[in-house]
């Protein structure tokens, strides 16, 4: 009997334990690559003790998934690398207003119109040249990527990828939709069908001669660089002067799933990352552009307000995102 209510007594203890762990856990449907999220996640758990779950993929996939679970998911918060997949996920009602007592610490350009989401970081849509290369001695904007005289010679990633389906986007509502369909079937034709998964790989390609020129985004010319900081690529901050359309914004971000049973620790995090601590992390680790006023961005890359952004609210990368991905289905990109 005494053994018997000793095994009893420990069950009851393991049980214990482990509804406490979950109760300090929240699960996040993440579509950033774990090496953008890990280390600012890792802070907040080591501060609060809040256990931070990361379900990883890509940020389609993932709000197709949160979509189907409806009320049976185990995602509290969804992380997207991208606003128009934000903005996607509101306009399906899977999230729940975020307090403004979090939201307004971040301009409103850079969230969604109901507080349904919020965007961390932001990221400029850029070329990457080869500074040896002759073909991309004087490319100036992205449209200057679609000249059959770069036939062969241009790098982009596959036309599924958020990034670029965002910057078309911003392509599209600020330079028209048939001078966009103009640059897609140029682009089409200067690739060939030859197109890449990942954008550290198309600077990885320009930088070792086998390309003049990429489409990517800005942080990884920078962590390129931190680590072989002596090729010969060089970043194009493309569309600038009186009538450039600018760059290409985005911002990566985060919201509150609607069935989440643990608002609170939900809140707390995000609290965390729109943070001072937790933008400067941001700024410092990825490269990246914290969406917060006064958090400078690393001193690496362009200072923010340096240079002309495309006039596009991120919430129209979500409300225009069906368009986009018709044209460029109209066009066949690869």
């Amino acid at each position: 009997m005494l053994r018997t209510t000793h095994i009893l007594v420990a069950g009851l203890l393991l049980i214990l334990a482990q509804t406490i762990q979950a109760a300090d856990s929240i699960v996040v449907y993440s579509g950033r690559s774990d090496k953008f999220v890990k280390p600012v996640i890792n802070e907040f758990s080591k501060q609060t003790g809040i256990d931070v779950i990361l379900h990883t993929g890509s940020s389609t996939a993932l709000l197709n998934k949160l979509n189907v679970e409806a009320a049976r998911t185990d995602a509290d918060l969804f992380l997207s690398n991208d606003a128009g997949t934000l903005q996607k996920g509101s306009d399906l009602g899977l999230f729940m207003e975020i307090p403004s007592a979090i939201t307004d610490q971040i301009g409103a350009n850079y969230r969604a119109k109901d507080n349904s989401w919020i965007g961390l970081s932001a990221r400029a849509r850029v070329l990457v040249i080869n500074t040896n290369n002759p073909l991309a001695k004087n490319l100036s904007s992205v449209f200057d990527l679609a000249d059959p005289k770069l036939k062969g010679h241009v790098g982009i990633t596959n036309s599924t990828n958020e990034s670029y389906i965002a910057g078309a986007t911003v392509y599209m509502l600020s330079a028209g939709k048939e001078k966009t369909k103009t640059w897609l079937q140029g682009l089409k034709d200067n690739v060939g069908g030859k197109v890449f998964n990942k954008h550290g790989m198309i600077v990885k390609s320009v930088a070792s001669g086998k390309l003049a020129a990429g489409l990517v985004n800005h942080y990884y010319i920078y962590r390129h660089l931190d680590e072989y900081p002596n090729d010969p690529i060089a970043i194009v901050l493309p569309d600038q002067g009186k009538d450039g359309i600018g760059v290409a914004w985005n911002v990566a971000g985060i919201a509150i799933t609607k069935h989440s049973k643990k608002r609170e620790l939900a809140e707390k995090l995000i609290t965390y990352l729109v943070s001072n601590e937790g933008q400067k992390m941001f700024a410092e680790a990825n490269h990246e552009y914290p969406t917060r006023t006064g958090v400078p961005a690393s001193a690496k890359v362009p200072a923010a307000g340096s240079f002309k952004v495309a006039d596009v609210p991120m919430y129209k990368l979500g409300t225009q995102r069906d368009e986009t991905i018709d044209l460029i289905e109209t066009v066949g990109m690869p």
